[in-house]
């Protein structure tokens, strides 16, 4: 694997070094050393004009750490080179060694390819805040050819494979204009007064400090929308109006912060004014189809007397039955004589017990001695 023609190997030019054992190897890391601290020099040389060449953060990063591995490389090769290795050989045995390992390194090389639509597209940049599509709000930290590092808001580090950001929805806050439109949906009555009631609303969006009050309208596309909040009857619900506030926010930092004092200002001014919050009713109606309603007492509610909190037959009949003295006596006569204490019997169970003593009568007529 050493080269014989055309380029003569370091040990030719300096023989007193062929009898150090590992020279070889020791000249190659020398000339990577070498080569790294030359492509720190590079960097603080370049490093300002290419900022200033590249207006975006990512791209002269990228172009850094492209001047670095490229000198290092070029270093390691140049050591190579004056070992005598023959880079024919390098080559065929790199090739065969890609075709293995490009099967195995499938998700990093995608991941490199990636990246790179990531630098072109420019979806976000280094300082910007974005969102992803499960909710995770931070603010872009670093991106490289194989990663995007989010600094979130609950203060950890989020590091996602450029596969990964390709393939999510971000939603960027931080792109062009850093206002931010938020929306906040209120339920109001019927009964209530409806236009006093979008006033509140807006006045609640103008008295927060984060909150845009007024001014040029804000221009997004083609359309231009009103900067101050604007307050619309958005539907005609079941329970009531729907009112939709929109009002837009300075930055985008403290979204959750600034909906909830809009929020809690809208309660304030509602409280204080006619203007009723909506919540669903329902209407239960019994007819002839509804079958039959059954309707429990209270225990606490029951007459005096029922410790078990029904009310008896008697009790129910007297009250309703009071206008009618005639028939209430009618009505307890035939139940006193239909009902009896002593075991429970009925009155026509007392008959069919005396026909079947027919001596009772001759006892009655008579008694002895």
């Amino acid at each position: 694997m050493v080269q014989t023609d055309g380029i003569v190997p370091v040990t030719e030019w300096f023989p007193w070094l062929a009898e150090v054992p590992g020279v070889r190897v020791l000249f190659v890391v020398l000339c990577v050393v070498v080569g790294a601290v030359f492509a720190r020099f590079l960097v603080r040389l370049l490093g300002r004009p290419v900022a200033q060449r590249f207006s975006r953060q990512s791209v002269a990063q990228t172009i850094i750490r492209g001047v670095r591995v490229g000198t290092i490389g070029s270093a390691l090769l140049f050591g190579l080179w004056s070992v005598g290795v023959r880079f024919t050989d390098v080559l065929l045995i790199g090739t065969v060694l890609s075709a293995v390992i490009g099967i195995i390194l499938a998700p990093l090389i995608g991941n490199f390819i990636n990246g790179v639509f990531i630098l072109a597209d420019q979806p976000f940049e280094i300082g910007d805040m974005i969102e992803l599509e499960d909710g995770t709000q931070g603010f872009v930290d670093d991106i490289t050819i194989r990663y995007t590092k989010i600094f979130t808001l609950d203060n950890t580090f989020l590091v996602v494979p450029n596969g990964n950001m390709r393939d999510r929805d971000v939603t960027n806050y931080s792109a062009e204009d850093e206002r931010t439109r938020r929306t906040l949906d209120l339920l109001v009555t019927y009964e209530c007064d409806v236009a006093e009631a979008r006033r509140i609303m807006e006045r609640a969006a103008r008295n927060c400090k984060a909150v845009i009050e007024g001014g040029p309208d804000i221009r997004i596309g083609v359309a231009r929308y009103n900067a101050s909040p604007d307050c619309r009857v958005h539907e005609f619900a079941d329970d009531g109006v729907l009112l939709r506030l929109r009002y837009w926010v300075k930055k985008p930092y403290k979204l959750g912060k600034v909906q909830s004092d809009v929020n809690a200002r809208v309660r304030e001014l509602a409280a204080d004014a006619d203007v009723e919050m909506a919540y669903p009713h329902r209407h239960l109606v019994f007819d002839d189809t509804s079958g039959i309603a059954r309707v429990g007492l209270d225990p606490d509610d029951a007459p005096i007397g029922d410790a078990d909190g029904d009310t008896s037959a008697e009790d129910v009949d007297g009250g309703a039955d009071a206008s009618d003295p005639g028939g209430s006596d009618a009505e307890t006569e035939s139940e006193r004589s239909g009902t009896r204490s002593g075991g429970g019997e009925t009155g026509r169970e007392r008959d069919d017990d005396l026909d079947r003593r027919p001596d009772r009568d001759d006892q009655d007529a008579n008694p002895p001695g």
